[in-house]
């Protein structure tokens, strides 16, 4: 297992001033191809091809050039009243080559005295909701280019969630993988599912949980977990609008996330992570009988935020003091660890969409992203050094026995 400390890679890791509840990587192959604005006049296209070349060609450079740093969107403020910290969603390029987080966001949208304290990014190029204190507010992704650099911005979609508008303070949103399905869960326990864009409704609960505190699609959007604040979690078939069956607890644990996650092109688990008196465990449900695989602890303190990557081979928790850890989804074994990470509460944990790395967000204002390492590089570098070792015991055995050395 590996571990790390907070200082040691301080250039992935930034301040900017925002407490922060919400962390995403922005869906960027999508994105460029549905902000870039085409030209007004073909004249002006063959003016510029001829003194640039193709514009399809200058086009693609530029996206590959921005494609190069990824994207991270957060999310958080200070909430409404005179605390003096904004509330905002902001922008920020992370570059693997330098592994490093831009310095100040690259684009910040402030939303006045409203918090957005919960987040949902279209998979596709949709945009972002947010859930405000009483509604859900769609952000729509914006272009600003000028001669030198083409740079993503966000702004306020004209398009008003009227289904979500007064409803309450919303604690889980999600887009199903395909982002045609959209389901909210609140404070006071609704539990409301759409379709999306229309918002037609498919599911409204009033009494899903007591609070609804996580909810995830499986990756075939056929059902919807739903987590509440307390007793057993719930399997809903979108089919039929119902619950296929609860999820039991057992002893003293308290189920605090949950993802789906795809095993191979048919089959996919479910991971819950539960906080115990111990820590926090993860515990894995077949998705066919809806029971139980396994219960492992991961981690001795309770967990905050839970996340899986993208090709389902990896996990990751963040705790209340700040660390994040992780672990692999086959064996439940930690990988990595990476002590205070944070000075407070991880909010929240986002893998990347290649899972070549994961954000981390938190209530004390940082960001930061961890590059995964490659278990097979590192696996290939240890395979060398235990050859070079044996190599030489074999020498010096032989040295040895032929009375070289003594």
């Amino acid at each position: 297992m590996g571990s790390r400390s907070r200082n040691e890679e301080s250039h992935n890791l930034q301040k900017y001033g925002v407490p922060l509840y919400g962390a995403g990587w922005v869906p960027y192959d999508q994105v460029i191809r549905s902000t870039h604005k085409p030209p007004k006049q073909q004249d002006d296209d063959d003016k510029e091809e001829d003194r640039h070349g193709s514009k399809d060609e200058a086009v693609a450079d530029k996206s590959n050039d921005i494609l190069r740093n990824y994207c991270v969107v957060l999310t958080g403020g200070g909430g409404a009243g005179n605390s003096g910290i904004r509330n905002a969603v902001l922008l920020s390029h992370f570059d693997f080559a330098s592994n490093s987080l831009s310095d100040q966001p690259v684009a910040e949208l402030r939303t006045d005295s409203d918090l957005p304290y919960r987040m949902a990014i279209h998979p596709h190029s949709d945009g972002i909701i947010c859930a405000l204190q009483n509604s859900c507010r769609l952000f729509e992704w914006d272009e600003v280019e000028n001669a030198e650099i083409r740079r993503l911005g966000v702004k306020i979609s004209e398009k008003v969630l009227s289904q979500l508008e007064n409803v309450g303070q919303q604690l889980a949103l999600t887009f199903n993988s395909e982002g045609t399905i959209f389901a909210a869960g609140s404070e006071n326990g609704n539990l409301r599912v759409f379709k999306w864009p229309s918002l037609e409704i498919i599911l409204n609960e009033s009494e899903a949980h007591a609070s609804v505190k996580d909810l995830s699609f499986s990756p075939d959007g056929k059902f919807l977990v739903s987590l509440g604040n307390r007793g057993p979690g719930r399997v809903w078939d979108l089919a039929s609008s119902a619950v296929v069956t609860p999820l039991a607890k057992e002893n003293d644990e308290l189920f605090a996330s949950c993802r789906f996650s795809p095993l191979n092109n048919e089959d996919y688990v479910l991971y819950i992570a539960a906080i115990t008196d111990r820590g926090a465990s993860i515990v894995t449900w077949n998705t066919t009988t809806w029971k139980r695989i396994r219960t492992k602890q991961v981690v001795r303190e309770p967990v905050s935020s839970f996340n899986v990557s993208a090709d389902g081979k990896l996990l990751a928790v963040g705790t209340a003091s700040g660390d994040i850890s992780i672990i692999d989804s086959s064996s439940l074994q930690v990988r990595t660890t990476v002590k205070k990470a944070h000075l407070g509460i991880v909010t929240a944990l986002a893998f990347s969409y290649d899972s070549r790395a994961l954000v981390s967000a938190s209530m004390d204002s940082s960001v930061r992203v961890t590059v995964i390492e490659d278990k097979k590089k590192s696996g290939g570098l240890n395979l060398w050094i235990i050859i070079f070792i044996l190599l030489l015991a074999v020498a010096a055995y032989f040295l040895k026995e032929k009375g070289i050395i003594p």
